[in-house]
């Protein structure tokens, strides 16, 4: 375990974590739940805005852009598939190169201009295609033209692309605010991720039933208005916590470290492997502590530790 650096009485984190400007931080003054809280509260705001636009789109392109229900059930899923799939983008910028706050901030950005620029397209009469007169089917109704589409269905995949920077970032931020090499904040970090999944049901359940009304009886510029609004004031709230926030520094992709593994456990695949554990290539307790990284314990079953 490496010495907990002092500076008066006040001690530093031990974990390797340091401030915007890479400066170690002083563990009373950063991080825990004084960050936290401003994290957890994103998230609400956060998944009221995503839910609140996904929850109903397929209403949205049935009863608004005249689509089918086949074509706009296949649009809904090839968007969904785009957001999920972005955050492996958004994890591997963050880790090789951005960190997580700053590939954060610029995905948010993002996310926000996508947000605004479906809420334009709802809104204006020139960005749809006009009202079905009463008793006509919607599948009878003028189909929206080409740009009334492309910019729709830019809006939602510029909102995927922001959400591949935030969505795996914020809670790994979240986790990095909680020292691994103090007991009491280990224990914390747990009851994070509690306080982390409430925040997103409580966003889910007011976009699922509050918003989806706001959209299906008031109007679609309010019921989009809503969840825009709501995304700008959880970036704010977000920003609001910097001087709090504990960073790690970019320390390369972990896919590529695992890729490393299993080449090197190929080309080894053969090699003995000493029985004693004490034979194996290993760091000395203190340059693990002083790389803020901890020890992995040899055992005989998980056999690729031939890349040692």
């Amino acid at each position: 375990m490496a010495v907990v650096e002092e500076k008066g009485q006040e001690k530093y984190t031990e974990d390797g974590t340091v401030d915007l400007q890479g400066r170690p931080v002083l563990r009373s003054k950063s991080g825990r739940w004084k960050a936290c809280s401003f994290i957890v509260v994103y998230e609400i705001f956060e998944r009221m805005a995503y839910f609140g636009i996904a929850t109903n789109l397929v209403v949205y392109l049935t009863n608004k852009l005249h689509e089918g229900t086949v074509e706009s059930s296949n649009s809904v899923s090839n968007w969904s598939g785009s957001v999920w799939l972005m955050p492996i983008a958004g994890a591997y910028v963050a880790d090789a190169y951005l960190g997580r706050y700053w590939t954060f901030v610029i995905s948010s950005c993002i996310y926000l201009m996508g947000m605004c620029l479906l809420t334009l397209a709802v809104s204006l009469p020139s960005l749809r295609p006009p009202q079905c007169a009463q008793g006509i089917l919607d599948q009878d109704c003028p189909k929206a033209s080409p740009l009334q589409k492309g910019i729709f269905f830019l809006a939602l995949y510029i909102i995927s692309i922001g959400t591949g920077g935030t969505k795996p970032n914020i809670s790994t931020l979240g986790a990095d605010q909680f020292d691994e090499f103090d007991t009491k904040e280990r224990f914390y970090k747990l009851s994070f991720f509690n306080w982390w999944v409430s925040s997103i049901m409580i966003g889910v359940l007011f976009s699922s039933t509050f918003l989806v009304y706001i959209q299906d009886n008031v109007g679609w510029a309010f019921g989009y208005g809503l969840p825009t609004i709501g995304l700008a004031i959880s970036i704010t709230i977000f920003l609001v916590g910097t001087p709090f926030y504990r960073h790690r520094l970019p320390s390369g992709s972990p896919m590529t470290k695992m890729l490393q593994v299993f080449v090197a456990a190929m080309r080894k695949w053969k090699t003995l492997v000493p029985k004693d554990p004490n034979e194996l290539h290993e760091l000395s307790i203190e340059e693990y502590a002083c790389s803020y990284k901890n020890k992995i314990d040899h055992t005989f079953f998980l056999r690729l530790n031939q890349v040692t």
